[in-house]
């Protein structure tokens, strides 16, 4: 029988229920876990009823001090969904008290207290990761594979864009779009996804030039006439050049009318392509310049076979898997570096690294110049 792991949910919300819904569902699915997940505490402000987020999603107990929880020796794992400004305080009491951290994305709202969490990290010698989930999409893991393998040979071009809608002109002022609570708009929330996947997949990132925009610069407050001033941006657009000389477009926005959850990238090498989209996230393409003469051309890769990223424990070949199970394959990693002591990517360090191209890119845009990593 595994080991039990109890975990502390920090939070709730749209990724509260994420989290939850993969600490549910792993076991189900992955039968020889190392650690058995218990979900043990949610925490959440008494506004938020976290009484009943408990027991909908599973949870044994609740509380409405994150600091009981984190405090609380009955929990191994501590994990972390709450608004950005809010990563940084449980996790470094997390540290301290030396037990495994988890926490969404980006890790902070600044770079000042990403670079002092990774610091903490590393003064505790404690287990941190942060919850960028798509490099657990199976068809992005097998991009991973192939790029890794040489499959595409030396790269060339890395096209990434993220573009959502509904951050249009009627949406109230919600969290999002306040600095003090997001860190920043659709740079930080979206461009963080894009990013981390090319530095996962291609390498580091040398240098960028960008620019950010705030279409809509006041926001009525939510249930009132009264409005506010936007203080993050509304879309980001930078160029990069990879340390091994690769070209980098990036691109995010949430006034993309008609896009939803618009994820995709592009790969170029010298020896083929890779192509993803994420609302279709059982699907990759490839293009093998090593194919016969005459039968060039993109192939659609169903990343649904059992010798595909996680997909054995699922269903037969060809009946596709969700958005919900790239966290519950993120649970899987998680629980086997708690287990056996390895560190499960991206780290705390790998999150600085993704917000430090960020940071970039806004200095950049103030600046109106190229900037260095």
């Amino acid at each position: 029988m595994a080991k039990l792991c109890n975990v502390g949910l920090i939070g709730q919300g749209f990724m509260g229920r994420t989290h939850s819904n993969a600490y549910l569902k792993v076991s189900k699915f992955f039968l020889d876990l190392p650690l058995e997940p218990v979900m043990h505490t949610v925490f959440g402000m008494k506004e938020e009823k976290p009484e009943v987020f408990a027991r909908r999603w599973g949870w044994q107990q609740y509380a409405t001090d994150w600091k009981k929880v984190v405090r609380d020796e009955a929990i191994d794992l501590v994990d972390i969904v709450t608004p950005n400004f809010m990563h940084m305080p449980p996790a470094m009491a997390a540290l301290e008290a030396g037990k495994p951290v988890a926490s969404e994305k980006p890790i902070a709202g600044t770079l000042a207290d990403a670079r002092a969490m990774v610091q903490a990290a590393k003064k505790a010698k404690a287990k941190t990761f942060v919850w960028y989930n798509y490099r657990r999409c199976p068809a992005v893991a097998l991009a991973h594979q192939l790029v890794k393998a040489g499959k595409i040979g030396r790269i060339f071009h890395v096209r990434c864009i993220y573009l959502q809608d509904w951050g249009g002109p009627d949406t109230p002022l919600l969290w999002r779009f306040q600095k003090k609570l997001a860190g920043s708009g659709a740079h930080g929330d979206l461009n963080s996804h894009i990013v981390d996947l090319a530095l996962w997949l291609v390498g580091p990132i040398a240098e960028v030039t960008g620019m950010m925009k705030t279409f809509v610069t006041e926001r009525t407050l939510p249930g009132s006439e009264e409005s506010d001033k936007v203080t993050v941006d509304d879309a980001a657009a930078f160029l990069a050049r990879f340390a091994n000389n690769a070209l980098g477009t990036f691109e995010a926005t949430r006034f993309a009318t008609g896009r939803k959850n618009g994820l995709r990238f592009e790969i170029n090498g010298s020896k083929g392509s890779i192509v993803f989209d994420l609302e279709r996230l059982n699907e990759l393409l490839f293009y093998d310049s090593a194919d016969a003469q005459g039968r060039h051309g993109f192939r659609l890769i169903q990343a649904t076979d059992a010798s595909h990223p996680y997909i054995a424990a699922y269903w037969p070949r060809g009946h596709i898997i969700g958005y919900e199970h790239s966290f519950i394959n993120t649970v899987v990693d998680l629980l086997g570096g708690i287990a056996d002591g390895t560190p499960v990517h991206p780290t705390f360090a790998d999150g600085f690294l993704t917000q430090k191209v960020l940071d970039a890119v806004a200095e950049s845009a103030q600046s109106n110049a190229w900037v260095r990593i």
